[in-house]
């Protein structure tokens, strides 16, 4: 994987991460532009260089496209990941998480989705985020890594 000084600077200072949604399709997908860099990121999660939180609402935007489409083989590359990935913990919703969501919802005008991954990673201990929106860049409460600005 070969990625920027910032990426890389970003990586080292957190050991906890929160995972927005996009990093899964992006990989499992093997995106063109950021295909490569979340391969090898996750190459680090499976080493247990890292160890990862989703939010169970991320699980549920991963596979709407393939049930959508009707792409079984997509749908098992998902379950694949989802399922049986080492170092990745799926968090589900909780009362406080909701809460935490709605402040951060309100505070950067993010939307629900986004929000709820944000608190979700916080409420779970992870230090630092990575996702590709441009809202996260407005998050002061964890720090987010964009790809569009490292990749």
């Amino acid at each position: 994987m070969v990625e920027s000084a910032a990426a890389s600077r970003f990586l080292t200072r957190h050991v906890k991460l929160g995972l927005d949604t996009s990093i899964l399709i992006y990989l499992v997908q093997d995106h063109p532009r950021y295909g490569a860099w979340c391969a090898g990121l996750f190459a680090r999660i499976e080493r247990n260089e890292l160890d990862v939180v989703a939010s169970t609402v991320s699980y549920l935007e991963a596979l709407v496209l393939p049930y959508r489409v009707g792409n079984e083989e997509l749908l098992e590359r998902f379950y694949g990941l989802l399922d049986t990935y080492p170092h990745l913990t799926w968090v589900p919703m909780t009362i406080n998480i909701a809460d935490r969501a709605a402040e951060l919802r309100a505070r950067y005008h993010l939307s629900t989705p986004d929000a709820i991954q944000i608190a979700t990673a916080i409420e779970a201990g992870a230090t630092g985020f990575i996702g590709n929106d441009n809202g996260f860049r407005k998050v002061r409460e964890i720090e987010c890594l964009v790809l569009d600005d490292v990749v």
